[in-house]
């Protein structure tokens, strides 16, 4: 990644993992579906366009504002975590199987002694903690880290607890929340792109990358052009 000591120099990612490290935004969009169908499909489709406008708010946040939208219901706290529960078990086997961003592991493997790698996910940490232990991650990060807190927690977090310079610092996200969270923490962003967010990242004129192969070159230009 080093281009030579007059580029700047990356030495810090913070990594979503839905459609970044796994292909599972679909299966987090299915087991929203799921849930609400048994309410009309018309909700269900509503479920469905409003995760994927916000797809890194946690879940938590989705369904108080689903029940409050849709039902006028207020829920308990104790009544969102029985939904996310319940959403849990729905898709936990399937992001585990689901498979890889492409290039993903090779970077992992290539640059995790190079670099400092943590995910910030909107998904429970508890839950993120298995999945990344499953598909065999764990080993790759400093940390992982998850809802309840917001990913602009993390992000200030990690550099004031790791005393990391945020001009050395990427996040690769593909949801507005992403960006938001680098945007706050002054980070670099680099977008991963797919269907779900080709419209809503229509205007945004920064690092694309489809698959990590694609990154690695895209980075290394970058760098190389700011210097």
């Amino acid at each position: 990644m080093k281009e030579n000591k007059h580029n700047m120099i990356i030495k810090n990612i913070f990594f979503d993992f839905d459609g970044v490290i796994a292909e599972s935004v679909a299966a987090k969009t299915e087991a929203f579906r799921e849930m609400y169908m048994p309410y009309g499909e018309e909700i269900a489709n509503k479920v469905v366009e409003y995760h994927m406008k916000h797809g890194g708010v946690s879940r938590y946040e989705k369904f108080r504002y689903w029940e409050k939208k849709f039902f006028g219901k207020n829920i308990s706290n104790e009544r969102t975590q029985e939904l996310a529960q319940e959403f849990s078990e729905l898709v936990l086997k399937k992001v585990i199987y689901a498979n890889e961003v492409s290039g993903v592991k090779a970077f992992l493997e290539k640059y995790y002694k190079r670099l400092n790698f943590w995910i910030i996910t909107g998904t429970p940490t508890t839950e993120i903690e298995i999945i990344a232990r499953e598909r065999g991650l764990t080993s790759y990060f400093l940390g992982i880290h998850g809802s309840p807190e917001r990913k602009r927690y993390w992000t200030e977090y990690l550099i004031e607890n790791y005393n990391l310079k945020r001009e050395e610092t990427f996040f690769l996200g593909d949801a507005t929340t992403d960006q938001d969270a680098a945007s706050f923490s002054k980070l670099h962003f680099a977008l991963k792109e797919n269907e779900e967010n080709k419209c809503i990242f229509e205007d945004y004129k920064g690092i694309r990358f489809k698959d990590f192969e694609t990154l690695e070159k895209q980075l290394k230009e970058y760098f190389v052009k700011r210097k």
